[in-house]
Formats: structure tokens, sequence, C-alpha cells
């Protein structure tokens, strides 16, 4: 079963393919994904990779958690799901 890795500590200049062909190292990945913000389309400094098993997610773990990507140093670790996050609070409609 696929299982879908949290990599934070990104460089700016980091793409998906690059992302993808470093994770590749570790195994077969489903997908890379760098994570940009809406307005300007710059990276937000993080990014999910997604391997097809987890032999090989816990090798890509082990490869890169703690260890440096385009100059800066990776954390990398399983995702976690949408649900477990609390509620976003702020910005300009929330009164609170």
């Amino acid at each position: 079963m696929a299982k879908k890795l949290y990599v934070g500590g990104l460089s700016y200049s980091t793409t998906q393919q690059s992302l993808q062909d470093a994770f590749a190292q570790a195994g077969t990945v489903t997908s890379a994904t760098v994570i940009t913000d809406k307005m300007t389309g710059r990276s937000r400094g993080f990014g999910f990779v997604e391997m097809t098993n987890d032999e090989e997610a816990e090798k890509a773990i082990e490869m890169w958690n703690g260890k440096e990507l385009d100059g800066r140093r990776l954390t990398v670790n399983e995702a976690k799901p949408m649900g477990d996050r609390p509620p976003r609070r702020g910005g300009f409609r929330d009164r609170g």
C-alpha cells in the first residue's frame, strides 16, 4: 500500500521533478508535490512524496531525514491524515 511522506525544509529552488528524482533513490515514487503559495507561486518550503509501499517509505525516511537537498536540511516523516488537524482560525473574515 502506498505511503505518503511529509518533506519539510525544502529549498525554494527545489522542483517537483528534483524532489521525485531524489526520493526515487529509495524506491518507486508514486507522486511528488512541492506546495506553493497561491498568490506568488513560490514554494512554501515543504511538500509531499508518495512511495509505493511501507518498506520504500521507511528507506526514504532513513535516507533523507536530516540530510541536505539543494543546500537545505530536510525533515522527512510519515504524513498525518488531513482529519487530524484542528480547524484554522484567523484571517480577514474570522470575527472570533
